[in-house]
């Protein structure tokens, strides 16, 4: 039977060839576009064959009406002269959104990985892209296989139980396995060693176009957005609004970038610098920078990270110096370094949770040109699942289980006493209910609201430490800007992960802002991501402009962004569905709000920060890129069982402990009050080990 591609695969062929036409490399024929388009058509419902041909019928209409000839019995002139109608608006508005889908999908195909597309990388040679690791020479670095308790070999009852296993939840396991407890950990992923994880480049945590590669799977676990207009609306996880963690073994450290930055002092007491802005619930920490300073040693040197401080410009902020030195410098930095040293500005080095030199029975990393997204092809980087959990399950003590959710938290007496699980196995549902001296919650700040909501009790009708109506709210992620500047030399020689010199001069201080940020230069861009996101703003997406700017353009564009403190807001938050509910009837998340306008501000001011250092840095063109002012959480979501010493405007105490719970934590993002204007993962680990230690302790 011939799909759809077969049956007007002349009309599509000469369309997708004057998108991307040959020159001294393939066109997008010549690159196995019609076999990434026949993919899609396999896979795709019948509304997307239909759309296919119509969209054709109507090109080929407007082409006879134009030349008295169809599509693909014109001149390329010809052609291009009616694309470039299309774009400009002169033809029926149906053929122009056409011609925007199809210029995508080409471009999916053509700069995509190879299987599916770009069966040669042909155009990754074009650009002068390198996917793998400098060393090729050698067997691949095995990654140690965790030991996995199936679901009915688990015991009745723990001193401790643990939901999670990302950066907070493994070294909560750790601690306390190590202090002689017994712990299981209960992850709702799978462990997916580096090829179950995979390399492509249009189903991933940095580009989700086709899905992404981590978990949940795409069917049986929505989310729901609460409109402006108070509508309810599905979301899935490969799309935006979903604002994904990875849900795996690891969580998000395993395909994360690892940029391990501490807070800045003040960014624990915003509220005592500047004032509450109004519509915000801005307030200090309980704790100071000094009081976390020891845990953030112990996770530089327990996790593994390497850097050398320069960045930050007061000395007096570390105690010790990191454990290992910073990878080597790219053309890229001292580029940019000479830039900033002319403004006046400190930089340095990137601090990074990757290997630099070998350590721990793991190799310095390989330099590759895919690291965020994705596993780590040399097992350089140090994640939950190579570092801590491995170390928490070579005492013995620890049962880890895996493709399992926890439904909700048992508690009576304003006492936790359990955990009910959930798992299918095949077409059956399986229930355990578990016994537990401590549970502690590391589901990330979305999951562990939602895990607290759905365990309401008598005692506590709506949710888990939740009498003060404060469970969810202050949702918080990073409001991303910065600026791109092309320049007329190579800037780029593909050493990754990328991010190599950044400055933290901006990170307070900032006339007429509240907080600030940090800019970075930026990861090695795949291909795809350079093609949505990179490309000069005069420039078309398609024909052969397009194409050679994408060709001369990469390895010559530098990208340098970061993210903007925001500023909490209580109508950014998170509850659970009255209407939606998951694969195992569990209340899914609901999402809602937007961030505050003083975020908006200081992202604003980064970009423009950022646009004055490229163009001292001497490219030829420079333009912003602009945060969003939707809701804000994504891969650095924070905030919304946010810590503090009153119960009526906080969750949890200053160790992480539920108000009102002695034997319930949290070791996740969601305790921070802000979440800095840094990636927050090195303070999610030394929060873990600050309140892992103290339960062990003090009970």
């Amino acid at each position: 039977m011939l799909l759809p591609v077969d049956a007007i695969e002349p009309t599509l062929q000469a369309l997708i060839d004057r998108l991307i036409p040959k020159d001294d490399w393939p066109s997008a024929s010549e690159n196995g576009v019609l076999g990434y388009l026949r993919q899609r058509c396999m896979t795709a419902k019948a509304e997307w064959h239909e759309w296919l041909r119509s969209g054709l019928k109507a090109l080929d209409q407007a082409a006879e009406h134009r030349f008295q000839w169809s599509f693909r019995d014109l001149t390329a002139p010809q052609q291009d002269e009616l694309l470039g109608d299309v774009e400009a608006g002169r033809t029926p508005e149906p053929i122009a959104k056409f011609l925007q889908r199809m210029v995508v999908l080409v471009a999916q195909g053509y700069y995509g990985s190879p299987g599916e597309g770009n069966p040669k990388a042909a155009s990754w040679e074009m650009m002068g892209y390198r996917p793998g690791p400098l060393a090729v020479d050698g067997a691949a670095v095995p990654e140690a296989e965790p030991r996995i308790t199936r679901f009915d070999q688990i015991r009745k009852g723990y001193d401790a139980v643990i939901v999670g296993s990302g950066a907070g939840g493994s070294v909560a396991a750790m601690v306390l396995a190590r202090a002689g407890l017994r712990v299981l950990v209960i992850e709702r992923g799978e462990w997916l060693g580096f090829d179950q994880v995979g390399q492509n480049h249009l189903k991933n945590h940095r580009l989700s176009v086709c899905g992404h590669n981590t978990g949940p799977s795409g069917e049986g676990h929505p989310r729901t957005i609460l409109t402006d207009s108070g509508q309810e609306r599905v979301t899935l996880p490969h799309e935006n609004d979903y604002h994904n963690n990875a849900m795996t073994l690891g969580g998000g450290t395993r395909v994360y970038g690892a940029q391990a930055w501490r807070f800045h002092p003040d960014d624990f007491v915003m509220a005592t610098r500047y004032g509450i802005p109004e519509g915000s619930t801005l307030q200090d920490w309980p704790i100071r920078y000094a009081e976390l300073e020891p845990y953030y040693v112990r996770a530089e040197w327990e996790i593994g990270v390497s850097g050398d401080g320069e960045v930050d410009a007061h000395p007096s902020w570390r105690s010790r110096a990191y454990p290992m030195p910073p990878l080597s410098e790219t053309l890229e930095t001292s580029v940019l370094a000479r830039a900033a040293r002319s403004l006046g500005w400190q930089t340095g080095p990137v601090p990074l949770l990757i290997n630099s030199i070998d350590r721990d029975g793991r190799p310095g990393c390989g330099r590759c040109g895919q690291c965020v997204g994705f596993a780590c092809p040399t097992n350089s980087k140090n994640g939950g699942h190579n570092t801590a959990l491995l170390r928490a399950l070579a005492t013995g003590r620890v049962d880890l289980v895996t493709g399992v959710m926890a439904e909700r938290i048992d508690s009576a007496n304003h006492r936790v006493t359990g955990v009910r699980v959930v798992t299918r196995e095949g077409n059956v549902v399986k229930h355990k209910q578990i016994l537990a001296g401590h549970v502690i919650v590391a589901c990330g700040a979305i999951e562990s609201a939602r895990l607290l909501l759905n365990s309401a009790t008598v005692e506590d009708p709506h949710g888990l430490g939740n009498g003060s109506d404060m469970v969810g709210k202050n949702l918080q992620g990073h409001s991303y800007a910065g600026a791109y500047g092309i320049f007329d030399e190579v800037i780029q020689d593909g050493l990754g992960p990328g991010p190599s010199i950044a400055t933290r001069t901006f990170s307070h201080g900032n006339p007429g802002i509240i907080g600030g940020g940090m800019l970075a230069n930026e990861f090695i861009r795949l291909p795809m991501v350079h093609w949505y996101r990179a490309m000069p703003p005069d420039v078309p997406r398609w024909g052969l402009r397009g194409k050679t700017a994408m060709r001369e353009g990469y390895l010559r564009t530098a990208q340098i962004q970061g993210p903007a403190q925001e500023i909490p807001v209580d109508t950014a938050r998170v509850r659970v569905s009255t209407k939606v509910r998951d694969c195992y009837g569990v209340p899914v998340a609901q999402l809602s709000g937007r961030v505050h306008p003083e975020s908006v501000r200081a992202a604003e001011f980064l970009s423009e920060q950022a646009l004055t250092w490229l163009a001292r840095a001497g490219a030829r063109q420079v333009w912003k890129s602009r945060a969003g002012r939707g809701l804000s959480a994504g891969q650095h979501q924070a905030g919304t069982l946010r810590m503090g010493d009153d119960p009526a405007t906080s969750v949890t105490d200053r160790y992480g402990r539920v108000h009102g719970y002695r034997n319930l934590f949290v070791v996740d993002g969601s305790v921070h009050v802000t979440n800095g204007g840094v990636n927050p993962v090195l303070t999610i680990l030394a929060l873990a080990f600050r309140t892992s230690e103290h339960l062990v302790k003090h009970g």
